[in-house]
């Protein structure tokens, strides 16, 4: 689903390549409270971050947890509409609200249900850094 996809920049119509590559607890790296999800955009790093709020009001909601797959999908989901709405590809970082991670969340899940089950993450990815 949105773990590697394609999708056309609005401004150039360039095919973007984006693949998840990453899951990393920002509050060791940058001291936010926030989950940040890396993505590689043909080639270049972009970071999606979701806030640790997101993970309680899910809970909340559903009684379920935001599994690192679950967030990866809604991450990509989210960075997928950025690139269609025309983003700035000069940020490196986007960061969500927690509606919009729980927006994404729903329809990721919606998805899933269709399709059966949500893609698992690779494992195994070389270091390209």
């Amino acid at each position: 689903m949105f773990e590697d996809f394609h999708v056309a920049d609005r401004w150039t119509g360039e095919d973007l390549h984006c693949q998840w590559k990453a899951t990393v607890v920002a509050i060791a790296t940058r001291h936010a409270d926030a989950v940040d999800i890396e993505f590689d955009v043909n080639g270049r790093a972009m970071w999606i971050a979701l806030p640790c709020t997101a993970w309680v009001e899910q809970k909340k909601r559903t009684g379920k947890v935001i599994t690192d797959q679950l967030a990866a999908q809604a991450a990509g989901r989210f960075l997928k509409q950025l690139i269609e709405q025309g983003y700035d590809s000069r940020r490196e970082i986007y960061t969500m609200t927690v509606a919009e991670v729980l927006e994404h969340l729903d329809a990721v899940v919606t998805e899933a249900r269709r399709e059966g089950a949500i893609p698992s993450l690779p494992v195994g990815i070389e270091a390209t850094r």
